[in-house]
């Protein structure tokens, strides 16, 4: 079975090649302000821009690489995805969608698509009644991820519904990448139906970028606001070992007795793996999914337990200012 649940998700910038300048303003306006947004009107300035764009991810995918890499020769993941997070803020930069109109002056949008050798990111081509079957063609081909019509009725709505489809995808490079790390029982939890739902709901309520991670089990999460949380995530057949390494910790009776219970999560392991100063935290735990198998509780990080400070997501949307559409 196809394991689905995307491991490590990021925001990235949406890129629009239009060279009808009315379409790609009505673009800027439509998306939501939440999204990094570029629009380009000339092919030669997309190319141009979209040039090392696979180098970039090849790099990206080179720290993932080596975070693992150092695990498995005993460094803990968590303080090394914070340093990541803390060292790497163009990350947010790298090209996510590309969406380009097939016809153009001098060049069509699929050879334009078609210049993006070795890029991973998701390709979805605008086309009008005329160029329908190339786009088909194309698709099956895997040459695009998605092609929509311009005269469809409801353009930016289907556009969008599209956009966030495709962004939600477990990115496969990553997800093989942070599989190798995860337990096989662990995954198995996150492929529970009602489960998936509920991680991956809040997952896109709250952050802009997490990872989930098995040592301890659960996922660290980045909010807009360059907030960090942890989400532990405890299988309840497992809350015994729990309360028993809350107890070696030094927690008192009672705590331990909610943690056995599901009542509360102690955080022992983010103490030790961060170097976390003062008596262990403990947060009110609550049921992941409708079936009883897996609990959790949320853990705010402060900015003085993080290794590296964090260079906000929302900043990156600051910088972007009023959307232009460059065309040299």
């Amino acid at each position: 079975m196809a394991f689905n649940f995307p491991l490590y998700h990021r925001s990235g910038s949406l890129i629009f090649l239009d060279d009808d300048i009315d379409y790609l303003e009505m673009l800027g306006m439509v998306v939501p302000s939440f999204l990094q947004v570029e629009l380009f009107s000339r092919p030669a300035a997309f190319i141009a821009r979209m040039n090392d764009e696979p180098a970039r991810w090849e790099a990206d995918a080179g720290h993932h690489l080596q975070m693992i890499d150092r695990w498995r020769h005993g460094h803990h993941l968590l303080p090394q995805v914070l340093r990541y997070w803390g060292s790497n803020p163009a990350r947010y930069q790298l090209a996510q969608t590309c969406v380009v109109d097939f016809a153009m002056p001098g060049i069509d949008g699929l050879k334009v698509l078609e210049t993006l050798v070795d890029w991973p990111g998701s390709r979805i081509l605008l086309t009008g009644q005329a160029d329908e079957q190339i786009a088909i063609k194309a698709f099956n081909n895997g040459l695009i991820d998605q092609f929509i019509p311009k005269q469809t009725a409801d353009i930016a709505g289907r556009l969008m519904t599209t956009l966030v489809k495709l962004a939600r995808r477990a990115h496969p490079r990553l997800n093989t990448v942070w599989r190798t790390a995860m337990q096989s029982h662990h995954q198995a939890l996150l492929e529970v139906p009602s489960i998936m739902e509920a991680l991956l709901t809040r997952a896109r309520s709250n952050w802009v970028e997490y990872v989930v991670l098995d040592e301890p089990f659960g996922m660290l999460g980045l909010t807009p606001d360059g907030l960090c949380e942890w989400l532990q995530l405890e299988p309840a057949s497992g809350l015994k070992d729990v309360a028993d390494l809350a107890r070696s910790a030094g927690l008192g009776f009672d705590v331990v007795q909610a943690i056995q219970k599901g009542l509360r999560l102690p955080a022992v392991e983010l103490h030790q793996q961060l170097g976390l100063r003062g008596p262990i935290r403990t947060e009110k735990a609550f049921a992941v999914g409708d079936d009883g198998q897996l609990i959790g509780a949320l853990f705010p990080l402060a900015e003085t337990d993080l290794p590296l400070p964090i260079y906000p997501y929302r900043n990156f949307l600051d910088m972007q200012g009023v959307r232009t559409i460059q065309d040299s």
